[in-house]
């Protein structure tokens, strides 16, 4: 399969969706990572030409060692619109790599480089089927199935349709995170008011970014309340959030599962059956 994780900057598609790429890049399917921005804004020191630099070169890293394809736009950070001239060539970019499935943000969210990374994606899915739009890049024959990341806005609220167990590649998720250096050791703790926080030392710096440890005896309120720390917390939330939904996907299993991703279905997609559940998320 050919499986497209549209983020909006360096790191997005790591922090929500690189379990599953890791899972799928096991079986033998094509993944690619796009970021449509450069990540150019984010650095308290740095200039947007040296932290666009550094955050490339961070995707390099990052992709050695998810085994992923990765594509970044040279779009300015803080600047991405949902204009005409980005749908198309979006549009010209999905045809040719021609996905399965398209996982991409929701169209809500803090950042308007995630909502407007979202909103191209839904502008964009008909399209993709219209020959005479873009007809210089050859239509799709029918939509990819649609998905979005998990996040935690409420207005509307994310419904999970899937939830994946990620126990098995945590720690790969982990190393990949490592490679952002500039962005889980520098700005994010600069953001958090944690700078001070963050060690000197590599070793010590990739303990503190796992934070407390998350094990099958670790109550879902602790996780869910801020209890635990660091991200080690954040890929366990799904599966302390939507228990229910592992134990339905894993049966008993599913209550000692400690780290899951989660993913909703776009309307504006192909829906899912359940054939096209079993071949797409068969983890």
């Amino acid at each position: 399969m050919n499986i497209l994780m549209i983020g909006a900057h360096p790191d997005d598609c790591e922090l929500r969706c690189s379990g599953l790429a890791l899972k799928y890049v096991r079986d033998g399917h094509r993944v690619r990572f796009l970021s449509m921005a450069d990540g150019s804004g984010g650095h308290h020191v740095l200039n947007r030409a040296e932290i666009a630099a550094r955050r490339w070169g961070e995707t390099r890293e990052a992709a050695k060692v998810l085994g992923v394809e990765y594509d970044v736009w040279n779009i300015p950070d803080c600047e991405l619109e949902a204009d005409i001239r980005t749908r198309e060539r979006l549009i010209r970019y999905i045809r040719e790599f021609n996905p399965d499935i398209v996982f991409c943000h929701r169209p809500n969210d803090y950042h308007a480089d995630h909502r407007n990374a979202g909103l191209l994606v839904q502008d964009a899915s008909y399209l993709l089927i219209v020959p005479n739009y873009c007809s210089d890049a050859p239509a799709m024959k029918k939509m990819p199935v649609i998905v979005f990341f998990q996040d935690n806005f409420k207005n509307p609220p994310f419904t999970p349709d899937v939830v994946i167990a990620t126990d098995d590649v945590v720690e790969e998720k982990f190393r990949m995170l490592d490679k952002h250096v500039s962005q889980v050791y520098e700005w994010l703790p600069y953001t958090n008011g944690e700078l001070d926080q963050v060690p000197a030392d590599p070793k010590e710096r990739y303990e503190w970014l796992h934070g407390d440890p998350v094990t099958p005896d670790t109550p879902d309120e602790d996780i869910l309340n801020g209890k635990i720390r660091g991200y080690n917390r954040r890929f366990a939330l799904a599966a302390a959030k939507y228990r229910d939904k592992l134990i339905e996907r894993y049966g008993e299993q599913g209550r000692s599962i400690c780290f899951a991703e989660a993913y909703e279905v776009s309307e504006y997609g192909t829906q899912l059956t359940e054939e096209s559940r079993k071949v797409l998320f068969p983890y």
